[in-house]
């Protein structure tokens, strides 16, 4: 899918819609697994609290998810050679900001890629 050259490529918003979707899909899915609706129950507004109640806590199991999988990607792509202010702009968030909320990831011991330099002709 990426790189083919006949499949359009979202933009950063329509793109965010979707991943919104697809968790949104997802949640209500892991919230009826979850807890099944109660047999005979005629309790329209207890039942509404409860599937909302079980939906905010899937929710927040995915944002736990989602930053344990961008500290990952932080990680590779500072191995990868990627600094504070590359990793800060994919987060869309500042040098700093990447800085503070991951400290010690950029170090003089961080694998770097050493630039190709092309010989100069005389």
């Amino acid at each position: 899918m990426p790189g083919s050259p006949s499949t359009p490529r979202a933009s950063g918003g329509e793109a965010a819609a979707l991943v919104t979707q697809a968790v949104d899909e997802l949640a209500r899915r892991l919230a009826r697994s979850t807890v099944p609706p109660p047999a005979g129950s005629s309790d329209e507004t207890g039942d509404a609290r409860r599937r909302a109640l079980v939906r905010l806590r899937v929710l927040a199991g995915v944002k736990q998810a989602v930053r344990h999988l961008e500290d990952q990607a932080a990680l590779a792509a500072a191995a990868s050679g990627a600094g504070y202010p590359e990793i800060g702009q994919a987060m869309s968030m500042s040098r700093q900001g990447a800085r503070r909320r991951w400290p010690g990831l950029i170090t003089s011991s961080t694998p770097r890629p050493t630039p190709h330099r092309t010989p100069r002709s005389s």
